[in-house]
């Protein structure tokens, strides 16, 4: 049987994922298995309080909690770009937005590295280069796409229905969200995505969205998957998730 545990968006709340990881460590001792992977939706940072902390401590997760695997989310390369190329636009993001925009939370996330409040971006960038540790950039830059795992298929956002699922563009895998959501169809393996806040976990028989939202102040979801079938970890133990 092929087991996975999946967290969604982090947005900078380490407090959150460490309450995901204890509700996963529960389940392990409860099921004696030790090696499922656990997969992290991407979305690490901004928004939240804690982007340094959530990456620092996902970068020793496979030393310290078995075999992590982080994806990339879109977040998470508008800030890996920023500090790298001093740009604040994504292509992919509305003309009206960029990184640091109140809405999206690149603020928030260079002052949990101690960076200051300048009034241009060539300061903001100079400081992000002193303060970001070489160990976190090395981190973000090596993160995955996506993740494959029997009928499982990981995404940050989705996927472009139709495209063979090992021919994804890059963009589409941080950032689809229609024609993914409102697709029907069976991808060929079950997908596993954030991205897209919704205020519940949600089971759409071809896809599971995990992004409830954390960095809006909601909960950090956190589900187990046995083959096709799935599960919210919660306080109460296991509460199954199926299609409506």
């Amino acid at each position: 049987m092929t087991r996975a545990y999946a967290i969604g968006d982090i947005h900078g709340h380490l407090d959150k994922l460490a309450t995901a990881h204890r509700l996963i460590a529960a389940d392990r001792a409860a099921t004696g298995d030790h090696d499922a992977p656990v997969i992290h939706l991407g979305d690490l940072v901004d928004r939240g309080p804690e982007s340094a902390e959530v990456v620092e401590y996902l970068s020793l997760g496979p030393a310290r909690g078995g075999p992590w695997i982080t994806i990339l989310g879109n977040h998470d390369r508008m800030f890996a770009r920023f500090v790298t190329e001093a740009t604040a636009q994504d292509a992919a993001m509305k003309a009206d937005y960029d990184w640091l925009h109140p809405k999206i939370g690149g603020l928030a996330t260079l002052d949990s590295y101690g960076v200051a409040p300048a009034p241009d971006l060539a300061t903001l960038h100079r400081q992000a280069q002193a303060r970001v540790p070489a160990s976190h950039r090395a981190f973000l830059a090596g993160l995955p796409l996506s993740f494959a795992f029997g009928p499982l298929f990981f995404a940050h956002a989705g996927i472009r229905p139709g495209v063979p699922l090992d021919q994804q563009a890059e963009d589409d895998l941080l950032w689809i969200r229609n024609p993914f959501l409102t697709d029907p169809r069976d991808h060929g393996a079950l997908v596993i995505h954030g991205h897209t806040a919704v205020h519940a976990p949600e089971h759409h028989g071809n896809r599971v969205n995990l992004d409830t939202g954390a960095g809006f102040g909601r909960a950090l979801s956190v589900a187990v998957f046995e083959g096709r079938e799935v599960a919210l970890l919660t306080d109460l133990g296991r509460q199954p998730l199926r299609p409506p």
